[in-house]
């Protein structure tokens, strides 16, 4: 009897994903992440909370760095706890992100394709060390530029300030520091999603007019005034343009693999 042909063996778990759970377990998956996530997010909360006066020198920072002669002064009698807890869940969400990186990674990793993973995993670690390079620019940066520039419209105006309040002025500056550190995310994601052949090279080319538009929208729902919108805008617009020039790359080496693949078959 002769022997029938092998049929070719396929790796599903590697190229098409992991296996097919059913429902209920994926359910449960997900119920561990999200435990894992409010877990590792009130550790990091309770963390912050117990260093709150270091957290209220190290947000003065930015202000002492920009010599700026204003008093800040709680308003409230309550107005120290509500301040003490926003800190704790900003400071803490930090804290907790490569936390909450790794969870939902283990939840999505299995199922991905075998050539989406290593792009995903360098995503993660990319997008983490871009927050991070947003968080301290910001702060070590762009934070001193913005409040001396609000203070110079506050004189332009006629208007002078001896005194701030105090719960004020730290909201602006955590939301400041994490909005631009989200909003270096951005161009991670893109470049992932043109990698794995999702966004094709041609419609960031052609978007590029659009994302500037987003990209101001986003800034300035972030962003209290229009200072520090401009100054958050210009970084990402810069790093969008990064991506564009790494995707042309890419893009070029893709049509030259292409044509020595036709040339080889001739």
């Amino acid at each position: 009897m002769a022997d029938e042909p092998l049929e070719p063996i396929v790796d599903e778990e590697n190229d098409e994903g992991g296996p097919v759970k059913p429902f209920l377990e994926h359910l449960e998956d997900l119920r561990w992440v999200l435990i894992k996530i409010v877990v590792s997010l009130v550790v990091g909360m309770i963390i912050c909370l117990g260093a709150s006066p270091l957290l209220v020198a190290f947000l003065e920072h930015p202000m002492q760095e920009a010599k700026i002669p204003i008093n800040l002064e709680i308003m409230s009698p309550i107005g120290g706890f509500m301040m003490s807890m926003k800190m704790a869940f900003w400071g803490g969400l930090v804290l907790a992100l490569p936390f909450i990186l790794f969870a939902v990674g283990q939840f999505v990793m299995p199922a991905l394709k075998k050539t989406e993973k290593p792009y995903f995993r360098k995503a993660f670690v990319i997008g983490g060390g871009l927050f991070l390079l947003g968080v301290i620019l910001c702060y070590g940066l762009i934070m001193p530029i913005a409040l001396k520039g609000m203070i110079a419209f506050n004189e332009w105006l006629g208007v002078k300030s001896t005194m701030w309040r105090a719960e004020e002025y730290f909201q602006f500056v955590i939301m400041f520091m994490v909005g631009m550190g989200l909003s270096f995310e951005v161009p991670v994601l893109i470049l992932t999603l043109v990698k794995m052949g999702i966004i094709p090279h041609e419609m960031l080319i052609k978007g590029r007019a659009y994302f500037l538009i987003g990209n101001l929208v986003l800034c300035a729902f972030i962003t209290p005034d229009a200072i520090s919108t401009i100054f958050m805008v210009i970084p990402v617009q810069v790093l969008m343009e990064i991506c564009i020039q790494i995707s042309a790359h890419w893009e070029r080496k893709k049509r030259v693999a292409e044509a020595r693949e036709r040339d080889s078959l001739r």
